[in-house]
């Protein structure tokens, strides 16, 4: 079994800052990708950033130069920096990973979400 829990979401004001967090455990041998979603009321669920087991990061147009996306791989955590937040950021957020478990099986973990409100 592996679970990825999530923390740090809240409300916040525009222009202000959040940092979340994700640790992975459970039957874990090694993560492959980590990485942060959000899902809006009526949208569908959409990258915000991702991260290799090698840092190499790739971000949403609408997040770069406002998010950071990094990892501690000794933790099995990985980190979302978000500064200069706006309205539109407004979303539950979902941590997702890769990982090669115990039964050498890669698969797609997802935590439970955090709501990230930001107010006008």
């Amino acid at each position: 079994q592996v679970q990825l829990a999530e923390s740090g979401g809240g409300l916040v004001q525009a222009g202000g800052s959040l940092i979340l967090s994700c640790v992975a455990s459970g039957s874990i041998l090694s993560i492959n990708h980590m990485g942060w979603y959000r899902q809006a009321p009526g949208e569908q669920r959409e990258l915000v950033a991702r991260i290799s087991s090698v840092d190499i990061t790739n971000y949403a147009d609408s997040v770069k130069g406002r998010f950071t996306i990094s990892r501690l791989n000794a933790k099995n955590t990985v980190y979302l920096q978000m500064n200069s937040l706006k309205p539109e950021d407004t979303a539950v957020y979902y941590c997702n990973a890769d990982i090669r478990t115990w039964s050498r099986v890669t698969l797609s973990f997802w935590g439970q979400g955090t709501q990230v409100t930001v107010s006008s």
